[in-house]
């Protein structure tokens, strides 16, 4: 019997559509919304940039819950993978090409292909020694970035790259501008969200929630959970690595930061804070999170504080998350 057949008898994976596999109406009106920010966002104080850093946050944590929320592995070190990312990119932008779209590939290939040969070796443990695990692996990756700084600046980060104009077709040409590099990270976030809810509503995705929710039973029906684990680290890890790359254009630096402990943590409070089992709960708390830290650190230097105070508040009363909560509420009403 395989993973699949156990899975049936199990929740579903949540996606974005609603019945007959059309669009969710909320998700079609999330798709109008994000492609008229530029047109809208400096009317209501916001700036077209934060919009970007959302997407990519959001990004990042969808691809990390594909493994915590859905497969039920804690990591600590996904910071890992979007790190290689970044650097992969500024590297490629530094000294190899011009071309954005090659160095986006190159720098998803380098931190996903990282992640794929550590998941068999990771996901042996699971619990606290799997979390442990993915601490150590961030840390490693850390330390080499700021002790080899011939090659990535070490403590001062990766400079001396930026941006350049994509030459789409004869005659087209995409300057990544803020609006233009707004819709590139828009379209790599599209893009993303497409293979993460394709992968959620596939044989693969419901095995995903049959390791999240039983593990014994599949290991008693002779299922190999270690290369689900594996396989779902692995494609967390590419998605997080083109966000990591989308990052790099955004600053037009790579650093030290985007390797560390602390960014793993942050993308760990997105995907609880907006809910860990919910499609689009960390694009809610990639929101919340980038703009309470963007608008508090203008008012306090204490601004980890009122994030910190939000991820206890919502713990507290919102153990499923914003969207776990306003899921659950509406079935409900209904």
């Amino acid at each position: 019997m395989s993973a699949t057949n156990t899975a049936a008898k199990l929740p579903a994976a949540p996606g974005a559509r609603g019945a007959g596999g059309r669009p969710h109406p909320a998700t079609a009106l999330l798709a109008l919304v994000l492609l008229t920010v530029p047109f809208w966002v400096t009317h209501v104080g916001g700036y077209t940039d934060i919009v970007s850093r959302v997407l990519i946050y959001a990004l990042a944590a969808m691809g990390l819950n594909l493994l915590l929320g859905f497969t039920g592995g804690l990591s600590f070190g996904h910071a890992a993978y979007f790190g290689l990312g970044s650097y992969a990119v500024g590297l490629m932008l530094k000294y190899a090409t011009h071309s954005v779209p090659l160095a986006l590939v190159v720098g998803t290939v380098v931190g996903g292909g990282v992640a794929a040969l550590l998941a068999p070796l990771v996901v042996r443990r699971r619990g606290i020694y799997f979390a442990m695990i993915t601490i150590a692996i961030g840390q490693l990756f850390y330390f080499v970035s700021v002790r080899w700084a011939s090659v990535t600046g070490g403590y001062d980060g990766l400079t001396g790259f930026s941006r350049h104009s994509i030459h789409a077709f004869p005659g087209v040409t995409w300057t990544l501008g803020s609006t233009g590099l707004y819709y590139l990270v828009l379209l790599c976030f599209a893009i993303g969200a497409w293979v993460i809810h394709a992968v959620l509503n596939s044989p693969l995705g419901h095995s995903f929630v049959a390791v999240r929710e039983n593990q014994k039973r599949l290991r008693f029906l002779g299922v190999n959970v270690t290369f689900y684990a594996a396989v779902s680290f692995a494609i967390s890890g590419f998605i997080v690595a083109l966000a990591g790359g989308l990052n790099a254009l955004l600053d037009n630096f790579a650093s030290p930061n985007s390797l560390s402990n602390n960014l793993s943590g942050d993308l760990v409070i997105i995907a609880v804070l907006g809910g860990m089992r919910n499609f689009w709960g960390p694009f809610v708390g990639a929101a919340i999170f980038v703009l309470v830290r963007d608008y508090a650190s203008n008012a306090t230097s204490n601004w980890m504080t009122v994030i910190g105070l939000i991820f206890v508040l919502s713990v507290m009363f919102f153990p499923l998350g914003i969207m776990g909560f306003l899921q659950r509420k509406g079935k409900t009403q209904s």
